[in-house]
Protein backbone atom coordinates (compact mmCIF):
# COMPACT_ATOMS: atom_id res chain seq x y z
CA UNK A 1 0.00 0.00 0.00
CA UNK A 2 2.64 2.33 1.31
CA UNK A 3 4.69 1.77 -2.73
CA UNK A 4 1.21 2.49 -4.59
CA UNK A 5 0.55 5.80 -2.69
CA UNK A 6 4.23 6.71 -3.38
CA UNK A 7 3.65 5.69 -7.06
CA UNK A 8 0.58 7.95 -7.17
CA UNK A 9 2.18 10.87 -5.11
CA UNK A 10 5.04 10.73 -7.83
CA UNK A 11 2.55 10.69 -10.24
CA UNK A 12 0.47 13.63 -9.55
CA UNK A 13 3.39 15.70 -8.44
CA UNK A 14 4.81 15.43 -11.66
CA UNK A 15 4.66 18.53 -13.69
CA UNK A 16 3.65 17.22 -16.47
CA UNK A 17 0.77 15.13 -15.43
CA UNK A 18 -1.48 17.70 -15.52
CA UNK A 19 -1.00 18.53 -18.92
CA UNK A 20 -1.02 15.41 -20.24
CA UNK A 21 -4.80 14.61 -18.66
CA UNK A 22 -5.77 17.77 -19.86
CA UNK A 23 -4.38 16.12 -23.48
CA UNK A 24 -6.53 12.87 -22.98
CA UNK A 25 -9.59 14.19 -22.02
CA UNK A 26 -9.83 16.81 -24.59
CA UNK A 27 -9.32 13.65 -26.74
CA UNK A 28 -12.09 11.76 -25.21
CA UNK A 29 -14.16 14.95 -25.48
CA UNK A 30 -13.64 15.09 -29.15
CA UNK A 31 -13.86 11.42 -29.34
CA UNK A 32 -17.46 11.24 -27.66
CA UNK A 33 -18.50 14.18 -30.01
CA UNK A 34 -18.20 12.33 -32.99
CA UNK A 35 -19.86 9.25 -31.49
CA UNK A 36 -22.66 11.50 -30.62
CA UNK A 37 -22.37 13.57 -34.07
CA UNK A 38 -22.57 9.26 -35.51
CA UNK A 39 -25.74 8.57 -33.45
CA UNK A 40 -27.71 11.60 -34.45
CA UNK A 41 -26.95 10.93 -38.46
CA UNK A 42 -27.85 7.31 -38.24
CA UNK A 43 -30.89 8.20 -36.97
CA UNK A 44 -32.02 10.57 -39.86
CA UNK A 45 -30.59 8.37 -42.32
CA UNK A 46 -32.95 5.80 -40.97
CA UNK A 47 -36.18 8.15 -41.34
CA UNK A 48 -35.02 8.71 -44.63
CA UNK A 49 -35.03 5.04 -45.35
CA UNK A 50 -38.28 4.38 -43.87
CA UNK A 51 -36.76 3.09 -41.04
CA UNK A 52 -37.70 3.92 -37.28
CA UNK A 53 -35.32 3.22 -34.16
CA UNK A 54 -34.42 4.68 -31.15
CA UNK A 55 -32.25 6.70 -30.32
CA UNK A 56 -30.03 4.19 -27.78
CA UNK A 57 -30.35 1.66 -30.84
CA UNK A 58 -27.93 4.69 -32.85
CA UNK A 59 -25.35 4.82 -30.00
CA UNK A 60 -25.30 1.03 -30.07
CA UNK A 61 -25.02 0.92 -34.02
CA UNK A 62 -22.00 3.53 -34.14
CA UNK A 63 -20.02 1.82 -31.04
CA UNK A 64 -20.51 -1.81 -33.42
CA UNK A 65 -19.40 -0.31 -36.50
CA UNK A 66 -16.50 2.12 -35.08
CA UNK A 67 -15.07 -0.75 -33.02
CA UNK A 68 -15.00 -2.64 -35.92
CA UNK A 69 -17.52 -5.21 -34.50
CA UNK A 70 -20.55 -5.13 -36.84
CA UNK A 71 -23.04 -7.25 -35.76
CA UNK A 72 -24.86 -6.73 -38.51
CA UNK A 73 -28.79 -7.06 -37.04
CA UNK A 74 -28.74 -3.41 -37.94
CA UNK A 75 -27.93 -2.13 -41.97
CA UNK A 76 -29.04 0.44 -44.26
CA UNK A 77 -30.68 -0.20 -47.68
CA UNK A 78 -29.53 3.16 -49.61
CA UNK A 79 -26.92 4.14 -51.21
CA UNK A 80 -26.21 7.31 -48.94
CA UNK A 81 -26.95 4.84 -45.81
CA UNK A 82 -23.83 2.39 -46.58
CA UNK A 83 -21.53 5.40 -47.40
CA UNK A 84 -22.06 6.99 -44.36
CA UNK A 85 -21.64 3.40 -42.47
CA UNK A 86 -18.28 2.86 -44.67
CA UNK A 87 -17.40 6.54 -42.97
CA UNK A 88 -18.08 5.52 -39.59
CA UNK A 89 -16.32 2.40 -39.71
CA UNK A 90 -13.09 4.26 -41.06
CA UNK A 91 -13.30 7.10 -38.66
CA UNK A 92 -13.68 4.10 -36.48
CA UNK A 93 -10.79 2.49 -37.26
CA UNK A 94 -8.52 5.26 -37.02
CA UNK A 95 -9.62 7.03 -33.39
CA UNK A 96 -10.63 3.67 -31.37
CA UNK A 97 -8.00 1.48 -32.79
CA UNK A 98 -5.22 3.71 -33.59
CA UNK A 99 -5.17 7.07 -31.80
CA UNK A 100 -7.16 6.20 -28.81
CA UNK A 101 -4.43 3.51 -27.58
CA UNK A 102 -1.59 5.51 -28.28
CA UNK A 103 -2.95 8.33 -26.56
CA UNK A 104 -3.69 6.92 -23.78
CA UNK A 105 -0.43 4.84 -23.56
CA UNK A 106 1.16 8.24 -24.02
CA UNK A 107 -0.41 10.52 -21.76
CA UNK A 108 -1.26 8.09 -19.22
CA UNK A 109 0.00 4.94 -19.17
CA UNK A 110 3.75 5.32 -20.16
CA UNK A 111 3.92 7.82 -17.07
CA UNK A 112 2.17 5.78 -14.64
CA UNK A 113 4.98 2.82 -15.32
CA UNK A 114 7.54 5.92 -15.18
CA UNK A 115 6.06 6.96 -11.84
CA UNK A 116 6.46 3.43 -10.91
CA UNK A 117 9.63 2.66 -11.95
CA UNK A 118 10.99 5.97 -10.09
CA UNK A 119 8.55 5.32 -7.24
CA UNK A 120 10.91 1.91 -6.76
CA UNK A 121 14.39 4.40 -6.79
CA UNK A 122 14.51 6.75 -3.87
CA UNK A 123 15.29 10.02 -4.36
CA UNK A 124 16.19 10.94 -1.29
CA UNK A 125 17.65 9.73 2.18
CA UNK A 126 16.07 9.66 5.44
CA UNK A 127 16.80 13.04 7.62
CA UNK A 128 18.91 10.89 10.24
CA UNK A 129 21.61 9.48 7.86
CA UNK A 130 24.72 10.58 8.97
CA UNK A 131 28.55 10.04 8.09
CA UNK A 132 27.27 8.65 4.93
CA UNK A 133 29.63 8.43 1.89
CA UNK A 134 28.37 9.59 -1.49
CA UNK A 135 29.17 7.92 -4.74
CA UNK A 136 28.53 10.04 -7.91
CA UNK A 137 29.41 6.94 -10.85
CA UNK A 138 29.50 3.69 -10.56
CA UNK A 139 32.57 2.28 -12.27
CA UNK A 140 35.10 -0.94 -11.32
CA UNK A 141 36.95 1.66 -8.86
CA UNK A 142 33.61 2.26 -6.88
CA UNK A 143 32.70 -0.92 -7.00
CA UNK A 144 35.64 -2.22 -5.24
CA UNK A 145 35.00 1.48 -3.11
CA UNK A 146 31.66 0.01 -1.80
CA UNK A 147 32.49 -3.57 -1.16
CA UNK A 148 35.22 -1.58 1.59
CA UNK A 149 33.00 0.11 2.96
CA UNK A 150 30.53 -2.58 3.58
CA UNK A 151 33.34 -4.41 5.41
CA UNK A 152 34.24 -1.32 7.70
CA UNK A 153 30.40 -1.19 8.14
CA UNK A 154 30.11 1.95 6.41
CA UNK A 155 27.06 3.72 5.08
CA UNK A 156 26.99 4.79 1.87
CA UNK A 157 24.45 6.18 -1.25
CA UNK A 158 25.29 5.84 -4.83
CA UNK A 159 23.99 8.76 -7.29
CA UNK A 160 22.62 7.61 -10.58
CA UNK A 161 21.68 9.55 -13.29
CA UNK A 162 19.83 6.91 -15.76
CA UNK A 163 16.73 5.48 -14.47
CA UNK A 164 17.14 2.28 -15.65
CA UNK A 165 20.49 1.24 -14.17
CA UNK A 166 19.45 3.01 -11.14
CA UNK A 167 16.59 0.08 -11.11
CA UNK A 168 19.35 -2.43 -12.00
CA UNK A 169 21.26 -1.61 -9.31
CA UNK A 170 18.83 -1.09 -6.59
CA UNK A 171 17.40 -4.59 -7.64
CA UNK A 172 21.15 -5.86 -7.04
CA UNK A 173 21.20 -4.46 -3.69
CA UNK A 174 23.34 -1.42 -3.77
CA UNK A 175 21.85 1.67 -1.99
CA UNK A 176 21.04 4.03 -4.90
CA UNK A 177 18.96 7.46 -5.18
CA UNK A 178 17.79 8.44 -8.66
CA UNK A 179 18.68 12.17 -9.52
CA UNK A 180 20.52 15.14 -11.78
CA UNK A 181 24.79 15.53 -10.83
CA UNK A 182 24.51 19.20 -11.27
CA UNK A 183 21.61 19.43 -9.23
CA UNK A 184 21.71 21.86 -5.66
CA UNK A 185 18.45 19.90 -4.47
CA UNK A 186 19.94 16.48 -5.29
CA UNK A 187 22.63 16.83 -2.92
CA UNK A 188 20.09 18.47 -0.20
CA UNK A 189 18.00 15.29 -0.47
CA UNK A 190 21.75 13.14 -0.01
CA UNK A 191 22.03 15.02 3.26
CA UNK A 192 25.29 16.23 2.20
CA UNK A 193 25.98 18.53 5.05
CA UNK A 194 25.71 15.67 7.53
CA UNK A 195 28.03 13.64 4.90
CA UNK A 196 31.55 11.82 5.58
CA UNK A 197 32.28 12.60 1.99
CA UNK A 198 31.82 13.15 -1.42
CA UNK A 199 33.46 10.98 -4.09
CA UNK A 200 33.76 11.97 -7.95
CA UNK A 201 35.04 10.10 -10.60
CA UNK A 202 33.71 10.84 -13.50
CA UNK A 203 35.41 13.43 -16.60
CA UNK A 204 37.76 16.45 -15.22
CA UNK A 205 34.76 18.79 -16.17
CA UNK A 206 32.00 17.00 -14.33
CA UNK A 207 34.20 16.24 -11.51
CA UNK A 208 34.84 20.20 -11.18
CA UNK A 209 30.78 20.86 -11.42
CA UNK A 210 29.82 18.26 -9.07
CA UNK A 211 32.78 19.49 -6.54
CA UNK A 212 31.53 23.97 -7.08
CA UNK A 213 27.74 22.17 -6.46
CA UNK A 214 28.59 20.11 -3.14
CA UNK A 215 30.51 23.21 -1.77
CA UNK A 216 28.34 25.78 -2.42
CA UNK A 217 26.36 23.55 -0.19
CA UNK A 218 28.46 22.97 2.74
CA UNK A 219 32.05 24.21 2.91
CA UNK A 220 33.51 21.24 5.24
CA UNK A 221 32.29 17.60 3.95
CA UNK A 222 35.36 15.67 2.40
CA UNK A 223 35.15 16.09 -1.85
CA UNK A 224 37.50 14.14 -3.33
CA UNK A 225 37.93 13.81 -7.12
CA UNK A 226 39.80 12.08 -9.90
CA UNK A 227 41.69 14.18 -12.59
CA UNK A 228 42.65 12.76 -15.98
CA UNK A 229 45.19 15.72 -16.27
CA UNK A 230 47.69 16.99 -14.84
CA UNK A 231 46.62 20.64 -15.61
CA UNK A 232 43.13 19.64 -14.39
CA UNK A 233 44.88 19.32 -10.44
CA UNK A 234 44.49 22.71 -9.70
CA UNK A 235 41.50 23.32 -11.40
CA UNK A 236 39.14 20.77 -9.40
CA UNK A 237 41.04 22.01 -5.97
CA UNK A 238 40.13 25.77 -6.93
CA UNK A 239 36.24 24.10 -7.56
CA UNK A 240 36.30 22.35 -4.16
CA UNK A 241 37.63 19.25 -3.80
CA UNK A 242 40.18 18.45 -1.08
CA UNK A 243 41.95 15.47 -2.47
CA UNK A 244 42.32 15.18 -6.53
CA UNK A 245 43.76 11.60 -7.37
CA UNK A 246 45.90 11.22 -10.56
CA UNK A 247 45.32 6.98 -10.72
CA UNK A 248 46.87 6.76 -13.57
CA UNK A 249 50.64 8.30 -12.35
CA UNK A 250 50.18 6.39 -9.28
CA UNK A 251 49.52 2.99 -10.72
CA UNK A 252 52.77 3.59 -13.28
CA UNK A 253 54.97 4.09 -9.77
CA UNK A 254 53.69 0.99 -8.58
CA UNK A 255 54.33 -1.04 -11.56
CA UNK A 256 57.34 0.69 -11.80
CA UNK A 257 58.49 -0.37 -8.42
CA UNK A 258 58.11 -4.06 -8.93
CA UNK A 259 60.83 -4.03 -11.74
CA UNK A 260 63.65 -6.07 -11.48
CA UNK A 261 66.23 -3.89 -13.36
CA UNK A 262 69.15 -1.34 -13.06
CA UNK A 263 69.81 -1.48 -8.95
CA UNK A 264 69.58 -3.50 -6.12
CA UNK A 265 68.20 -0.47 -3.77
CA UNK A 266 65.15 -0.73 -1.86
CA UNK A 267 61.85 1.03 -3.18
CA UNK A 268 59.76 2.86 -0.44
CA UNK A 269 55.52 1.63 -0.68
CA UNK A 270 54.60 3.00 2.59
CA UNK A 271 55.45 5.05 5.93
CA UNK A 272 53.88 4.69 9.03
CA UNK A 273 55.36 7.48 11.23
CA UNK A 274 58.93 5.98 11.91
CA UNK A 275 58.24 2.46 10.24
CA UNK A 276 58.99 2.12 6.58
CA UNK A 277 57.76 -0.65 4.26
CA UNK A 278 60.24 -0.80 1.26
CA UNK A 279 60.70 -3.54 -1.84
CA UNK A 280 64.08 -4.85 -2.93
CA UNK A 281 64.49 -7.05 -5.91
CA UNK A 282 67.22 -10.07 -5.27
CA UNK A 283 68.95 -10.41 -8.53
CA UNK A 284 72.31 -9.90 -8.90
CA UNK A 285 72.95 -9.63 -5.32
CA UNK A 286 74.80 -12.08 -2.75
CA UNK A 287 70.85 -13.00 -0.95
CA UNK A 288 70.52 -15.14 -3.93
CA UNK A 289 70.76 -18.73 -3.01
CA UNK A 290 70.91 -17.90 0.83
CA UNK A 291 67.56 -19.08 3.08
CA UNK A 292 66.52 -15.63 5.19
CA UNK A 293 68.15 -17.00 8.45
CA UNK A 294 71.65 -17.15 6.16
CA UNK A 295 70.94 -13.77 5.20
CA UNK A 296 71.66 -12.52 8.53
CA UNK A 297 69.32 -8.90 7.53
CA UNK A 298 67.98 -8.69 11.53
CA UNK A 299 71.10 -9.46 12.64
CA UNK A 300 73.08 -6.99 10.79
CA UNK A 301 71.00 -4.24 9.69
CA UNK A 302 68.09 -4.84 12.01
CA UNK A 303 65.63 -5.14 9.16
CA UNK A 304 62.36 -7.36 8.88
CA UNK A 305 62.00 -9.74 6.06
CA UNK A 306 58.15 -9.54 6.21
CA UNK A 307 57.14 -11.09 2.67
CA UNK A 308 58.68 -12.49 -0.47
CA UNK A 309 57.32 -12.29 -3.68
CA UNK A 310 57.71 -15.03 -6.14
CA UNK A 311 56.23 -15.01 -9.31
CA UNK A 312 53.08 -13.21 -8.35
CA UNK A 313 52.70 -15.72 -5.30
CA UNK A 314 53.10 -13.79 -1.60
CA UNK A 315 55.36 -15.80 0.74
CA UNK A 316 55.33 -15.14 4.50
CA UNK A 317 58.69 -16.24 5.10
CA UNK A 318 60.22 -18.66 7.42
CA UNK A 319 64.05 -18.52 8.94
CA UNK A 320 64.04 -21.28 6.16
CA UNK A 321 62.49 -19.04 3.37
CA UNK A 322 64.56 -19.46 0.22
CA UNK A 323 65.80 -16.28 -1.78
CA UNK A 324 65.66 -17.10 -5.31
CA UNK A 325 66.78 -14.75 -8.84
CA UNK A 326 63.25 -13.76 -9.16
CA UNK A 327 62.71 -12.94 -5.46
CA UNK A 328 61.23 -9.44 -4.41
CA UNK A 329 61.95 -9.05 -0.63
CA UNK A 330 59.36 -6.75 1.13
CA UNK A 331 61.55 -5.42 3.88
CA UNK A 332 60.20 -3.42 7.31
CA UNK A 333 63.22 -0.72 9.12
CA UNK A 334 63.34 2.41 10.03
CA UNK A 335 65.18 5.34 7.72
CA UNK A 336 68.32 4.31 8.88
CA UNK A 337 68.22 0.49 8.52
CA UNK A 338 66.82 0.94 4.67
CA UNK A 339 69.68 3.30 4.24
CA UNK A 340 72.32 1.09 5.47
CA UNK A 341 70.66 -1.90 3.57
CA UNK A 342 71.45 0.31 0.38
CA UNK A 343 74.45 1.38 1.28
CA UNK A 344 74.85 -2.31 1.60
CA UNK A 345 73.08 -3.48 -1.81
CA UNK A 346 73.77 -0.76 -4.27
CA UNK A 347 76.45 -1.29 -5.86
CA UNK A 348 75.27 -4.91 -7.25
CA UNK A 349 73.08 -4.47 -10.38
CA UNK A 350 70.73 -7.11 -11.99
CA UNK A 351 70.67 -5.78 -15.90
CA UNK A 352 71.67 -2.61 -17.80
CA UNK A 353 69.32 -3.01 -20.27
CA UNK A 354 65.69 -1.10 -21.01
CA UNK A 355 62.70 -1.80 -19.45
CA UNK A 356 59.83 -2.30 -22.03
CA UNK A 357 56.61 -0.64 -21.91
CA UNK A 358 53.54 -1.63 -23.72
CA UNK A 359 51.46 1.20 -24.07
CA UNK A 360 51.31 5.01 -23.82
CA UNK A 361 48.36 6.28 -22.03
CA UNK A 362 48.19 7.78 -18.69
CA UNK A 363 49.82 4.53 -16.40
CA UNK A 364 52.48 4.02 -19.06
CA UNK A 365 53.72 7.69 -19.54
CA UNK A 366 53.31 7.23 -15.15
CA UNK A 367 56.11 4.06 -15.40
CA UNK A 368 57.89 5.96 -17.93
CA UNK A 369 58.09 9.68 -15.31
CA UNK A 370 58.90 6.80 -12.27
CA UNK A 371 61.77 5.39 -14.68
CA UNK A 372 62.58 8.78 -15.84
CA UNK A 373 63.60 10.17 -12.18
CA UNK A 374 65.34 6.86 -10.93
CA UNK A 375 67.47 7.28 -14.39
CA UNK A 376 66.42 3.53 -15.34
CA UNK A 377 66.48 3.22 -19.28
CA UNK A 378 62.98 1.51 -21.22
CA UNK A 379 61.22 1.83 -24.43
CA UNK A 380 57.53 2.34 -24.85
CA UNK A 381 55.42 0.57 -27.48
CA UNK A 382 52.26 2.48 -28.47
CA UNK A 383 49.84 1.49 -31.57
CA UNK A 384 48.57 5.59 -31.34
CA UNK A 385 50.80 8.09 -33.31
CA UNK A 386 49.39 11.21 -31.45
CA UNK A 387 50.47 9.55 -27.88
CA UNK A 388 54.29 9.04 -29.47
CA UNK A 389 56.84 11.16 -27.89
CA UNK A 390 59.61 12.64 -30.78
CA UNK A 391 62.56 10.54 -29.12
CA UNK A 392 64.28 7.48 -29.21
CA UNK A 393 62.47 5.86 -26.17
CA UNK A 394 59.04 5.64 -27.83
CA UNK A 395 58.49 2.83 -30.77
CA UNK A 396 55.40 3.35 -32.87
CA UNK A 397 53.55 -0.41 -33.36
CA UNK A 398 51.74 -2.94 -31.56
CA UNK A 399 52.67 -5.00 -28.46
CA UNK A 400 51.91 -8.04 -30.29
CA UNK A 401 54.08 -7.38 -33.56
CA UNK A 402 57.21 -9.58 -32.91
CA UNK A 403 59.77 -7.05 -34.91
CA UNK A 404 58.31 -3.84 -32.85
CA UNK A 405 59.29 -6.30 -29.32
CA UNK A 406 62.43 -7.45 -31.15
CA UNK A 407 63.29 -3.43 -31.33
CA UNK A 408 61.95 -2.97 -28.13
CA UNK A 409 65.00 -5.18 -27.07
CA UNK A 410 62.73 -7.99 -26.03
CA UNK A 411 65.82 -10.72 -26.22
CA UNK A 412 67.39 -8.29 -23.11
CA UNK A 413 64.80 -6.50 -21.36
CA UNK A 414 64.72 -7.67 -18.09
CA UNK A 415 61.45 -6.68 -17.54
CA UNK A 416 58.14 -5.80 -19.80
CA UNK A 417 55.13 -4.09 -18.08
CA UNK A 418 51.27 -4.44 -20.00
CA UNK A 419 49.55 -0.81 -18.95
CA UNK A 420 47.00 -1.28 -21.08
CA UNK A 421 43.43 -0.40 -20.46
CA UNK A 422 42.22 -3.28 -22.52
CA UNK A 423 42.55 -6.93 -20.21
CA UNK A 424 42.11 -8.94 -22.69
CA UNK A 425 45.04 -7.59 -24.78
CA UNK A 426 47.27 -8.01 -21.44
CA UNK A 427 46.26 -11.12 -20.62
CA UNK A 428 47.59 -11.86 -25.20
CA UNK A 429 50.31 -9.92 -24.61
CA UNK A 430 51.37 -11.71 -21.20
CA UNK A 431 51.25 -15.00 -22.59
CA UNK A 432 53.16 -13.96 -26.14
CA UNK A 433 55.83 -12.51 -23.61
CA UNK A 434 56.18 -15.41 -21.39
CA UNK A 435 56.37 -17.76 -24.85
CA UNK A 436 59.07 -15.13 -26.41
CA UNK A 437 60.81 -15.37 -22.65
CA UNK A 438 60.53 -17.79 -20.39
CA UNK A 439 62.28 -15.81 -17.75
CA UNK A 440 61.37 -12.80 -18.40
CA UNK A 441 59.09 -10.62 -15.52
CA UNK A 442 56.32 -9.58 -16.59
CA UNK A 443 54.34 -6.96 -14.66
CA UNK A 444 50.61 -6.19 -15.58
CA UNK A 445 47.96 -3.78 -14.79
CA UNK A 446 44.27 -4.66 -14.46
CA UNK A 447 41.28 -2.93 -15.33
CA UNK A 448 38.93 -4.86 -13.50
CA UNK A 449 39.86 -6.59 -10.03
CA UNK A 450 38.33 -10.19 -11.83
CA UNK A 451 41.28 -10.81 -14.38
CA UNK A 452 43.65 -10.80 -12.06
CA UNK A 453 43.75 -13.80 -11.22
CA UNK A 454 43.46 -14.80 -15.47
CA UNK A 455 46.80 -12.24 -15.63
CA UNK A 456 48.55 -14.55 -12.94
CA UNK A 457 47.42 -17.86 -14.57
CA UNK A 458 48.80 -16.06 -18.19
CA UNK A 459 52.29 -15.79 -16.45
CA UNK A 460 52.55 -12.33 -15.19
CA UNK A 461 54.69 -12.33 -12.36
CA UNK A 462 52.92 -9.01 -11.03
CA UNK A 463 49.33 -7.64 -11.67
CA UNK A 464 47.98 -4.39 -9.84
CA UNK A 465 44.26 -3.91 -9.81
CA UNK A 466 43.35 -0.30 -11.27
CA UNK A 467 39.93 -0.47 -10.04
CA UNK A 468 41.03 -2.49 -6.09
CA UNK A 469 44.01 0.58 -5.85
CA UNK A 470 41.92 3.60 -6.44
CA UNK A 471 39.52 2.22 -4.11
CA UNK A 472 41.65 1.65 -1.68
CA UNK A 473 42.71 5.30 -2.20
CA UNK A 474 39.93 6.56 -1.69
CA UNK A 475 39.00 4.47 1.77
CA UNK A 476 42.22 5.80 3.40
CA UNK A 477 41.66 9.63 2.73
CA UNK A 478 38.28 8.58 4.64
CA UNK A 479 39.74 6.34 7.17
CA UNK A 480 42.42 8.94 7.92
CA UNK A 481 45.42 6.64 7.95
CA UNK A 482 48.40 5.27 6.15
CA UNK A 483 47.00 1.75 4.54
CA UNK A 484 49.26 1.11 1.56
CA UNK A 485 48.11 -1.69 -0.78
CA UNK A 486 51.49 -3.61 -1.78
CA UNK A 487 49.45 -5.74 -3.91
CA UNK A 488 45.89 -6.80 -5.26
CA UNK A 489 45.03 -8.06 -2.06
CA UNK A 490 47.80 -7.51 0.32
CA UNK A 491 47.59 -4.55 2.81
CA UNK A 492 49.31 -2.42 5.54
CA UNK A 493 47.03 -1.47 7.53
CA UNK A 494 47.10 0.14 10.96
CA UNK A 495 44.19 0.31 14.21
CA UNK A 496 44.20 0.25 17.54
CA UNK A 497 45.03 -2.49 19.89
CA UNK A 498 41.72 -4.57 20.48
CA UNK A 499 40.37 -4.37 24.18
CA UNK A 500 40.73 -8.08 24.31
CA UNK A 501 44.48 -8.17 23.93
CA UNK A 502 45.82 -5.60 26.00
CA UNK A 503 47.73 -6.75 28.35
CA UNK A 504 48.96 -9.69 26.24
CA UNK A 505 52.14 -9.88 24.78
CA UNK A 506 52.64 -10.70 20.82
CA UNK A 507 53.37 -14.17 21.89
CA UNK A 508 50.01 -14.73 23.81
CA UNK A 509 47.98 -12.65 21.14
CA UNK A 510 48.03 -15.13 18.75
CA UNK A 511 47.25 -12.32 16.32
CA UNK A 512 49.07 -14.37 13.71
CA UNK A 513 47.70 -17.69 14.25
CA UNK A 514 44.06 -16.65 14.60
CA UNK A 515 44.31 -14.13 11.96
CA UNK A 516 47.16 -14.88 9.67
CA UNK A 517 47.87 -11.12 10.06
CA UNK A 518 51.58 -10.23 10.72
CA UNK A 519 52.78 -6.93 13.54
CA UNK A 520 55.29 -4.95 11.95
CA UNK A 521 55.06 -2.27 14.30
CA UNK A 522 53.41 -0.86 18.00
CA UNK A 523 53.32 2.38 18.71
CA UNK A 524 53.01 3.37 22.77
CA UNK A 525 53.48 5.89 25.07
CA UNK A 526 54.49 8.01 22.06
CA UNK A 527 57.18 5.81 20.90
CA UNK A 528 57.32 3.53 17.29
CA UNK A 529 58.57 -0.08 18.19
CA UNK A 530 59.55 -1.12 15.00
CA UNK A 531 59.76 -4.95 14.07
CA UNK A 532 58.82 -5.60 17.75
CA UNK A 533 59.74 -8.96 19.95
CA UNK A 534 57.28 -11.40 20.82
CA UNK A 535 57.43 -10.84 24.18
CA UNK A 536 56.35 -7.08 24.02
CA UNK A 537 53.35 -6.13 26.11
CA UNK A 538 50.32 -4.50 24.45
CA UNK A 539 49.06 -1.16 26.38
CA UNK A 540 45.27 0.24 26.67
CA UNK A 541 46.75 2.88 24.12
CA UNK A 542 48.59 1.13 21.89
CA UNK A 543 48.04 1.34 17.49
CA UNK A 544 49.25 -1.85 15.98
CA UNK A 545 50.56 -1.92 11.79
CA UNK A 546 49.88 -5.23 10.43
CA UNK A 547 50.37 -6.69 6.95
CA UNK A 548 47.72 -9.51 5.72
CA UNK A 549 45.50 -10.32 2.58
CA UNK A 550 42.03 -9.19 2.21
CA UNK A 551 40.20 -12.49 3.90
CA UNK A 552 43.09 -11.76 6.83
CA UNK A 553 42.28 -8.26 7.45
CA UNK A 554 38.46 -9.45 7.33
CA UNK A 555 39.22 -12.11 9.50
CA UNK A 556 40.86 -9.60 12.38
CA UNK A 557 37.72 -7.34 11.69
CA UNK A 558 35.71 -9.68 12.57
CA UNK A 559 36.98 -10.77 15.11
CA UNK A 560 38.16 -7.84 17.00
CA UNK A 561 35.74 -5.33 15.33
CA UNK A 562 33.39 -4.47 18.38
CA UNK A 563 36.87 -3.63 20.56
CA UNK A 564 38.07 -1.56 17.59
Amino acid sequence: MKFFTSQISYFLSNRNTKVNIKRLFRFLGALSALIIAYSVIFHFIMLYEGQQHSWVTGFYWTLTVMSTLGFGDITFTSDLGRAFSVIVLLSGMISLLILLPFTFIEFFYAPWLEAQSKARAPRELPEDTKNHVIITHFDPITKSLIEKLDQYNYEYVLLVTDLPKALELYDEGYRVVFGDLDDPDTYKQLRVEQAAMVVSIGTDMVNSNISNTVRELDEDVTIVTTANSADSVDLLKMAGADHVIQLGQMMGKTLSRRTISQDSRVHVVGRFEELVIAEATADGTPLVGKTIAQSNLREELNINVVGVWERGNFIKPTPDTLINKESVLLLAGSVEQLRSYDEYMAIYGSNDKPVIIVGAGRVGRGTAEAFEERGMDYRVIEKDPDRVCDNDKYILGGGEDIDILKKAGIEEAPCIIMTTHDDDMNVYLTIYARRLRPDIQIISRATLQRNVSTLHRAGADFVMSYATMGANVIFNILERNDVVMIAEGLNVFNLETPKSLVGKTLLESNIRKDTGCSVLSIKQNGQQKINPHPETKLNPDSELVLIGNVEQESQFMNLYFEER
